[in-house]
C-alpha cells in the first residue's frame, strides 16, 4: 500500500492504490541491465567481426573463441532479462488497488498479473467476512511489514505491495486508519 489513499463519497469509500512494477527502482535496473548487455553483444559481434562497434572500448581486439562468445551470451542473457523487466513495468504486474466500501458492505481487492488467462486478479468480499486487520513485522536481514485482510474461514490476504517494506510509522497509521475504517480490531501491534 502506497500512501495514496483517498476517501472519497463522504467517507463512504476508501481506495488504497497500490504500486506494482512501476516503482523508480525498476525503471533503474532495466535501463543499466538493458545499457550492460547491448555493451556486451556489441563487444562479442565486435570480437567475431573483427569491427569495432563500441565507442570507449576495442573488443575487435578480443580472441573470439571463448572471449566473443562468452561476452555474446552475456549479452543474450542480459536482453532477455532488461527485456522481462521492461514488460513487467509496461504490464504493471502487481499494481492495482484495494477498495473499501462502506456503500456496498464490499471488500475489492484487484491486482494485475503477467498476461493470461489469470491476468486480473479481482477478488471481492463482503465486509461482514472481515475479523481483523493484521500488522506482520519481521526485522532483520530480509524485512517485511505487511498489512493483512483477515477474513472467516480463508487465508490472510496481504494488502501492501511486494518490495521495499514500508516505514513502520506509516504501516501503522496505514492499518489503523483501515480497522477504524472497517470497524474492526487491528491485531500485531
Amino acid at each position: 500500500m502506497t500512501a495514496n489513499t483517498t476517501p472519497n463519497l463522504g467517507d463512504r469509500v476508501l481506495v488504497q492504490q497500490i504500486i506494482g512494477s512501476r516503482r523508480l527502482s525498476n525503471y533503474w535496473w532495466a535501463s543499466v541491465i538493458s545499457l550492460g548487455a547491448a555493451g556486451f553483444f556489441l563487444a562479442g559481434i565486435s570480437s567475431y567481426l573483427q569491427v569495432n562497434l563500441l565507442p570507449l572500448s576495442n573488443p575487435s581486439q578480443l580472441i573470439f573463441i571463448p572471449q566473443g562468445i562468452a561476452m555474446g551470451f552475456y549479452g543474450v542473457v542480459g536482453t532477455i532479462l532488461g527485456l522481462y523487466l521492461w514488460l513487467t513495468i509496461l504490464w504493471d504486474v502487481g499494481g492495482g488497488y484495494n477498495e473499501f466500501n462502506r456503500e456496498t458492505s464490499q471488500v475489492r481487492i484487484f491486482r494485475w498479473g503477467f498476461p493470461g488467462k489469470n491476468r486480473k486478479l479481482d477478488i471481492t468480499y463482503p465486509t461482514s467476512d472481515v475479523q481483523a486487520i493484521r500488522v506482520e513485522i519481521k526485522e532483520g536481514l530480509n524485512p517485511r511489514r505487511t498489512l493483512y485482510l483477515r477474513l472467516k474461514g480463508r487465508n490472510p490476504i496481504p494488502l501492501t505491495r511486494v518490495g521495499q517494506p514500508l516505514p513502520l510509522s506509516e504501516l501503522e497509521n496505514q492499518g489503523a486508519e483501515l480497522a477504524r475504517f472497517l470497524e474492526v480490531p487491528l491485531e500485531g501491534l
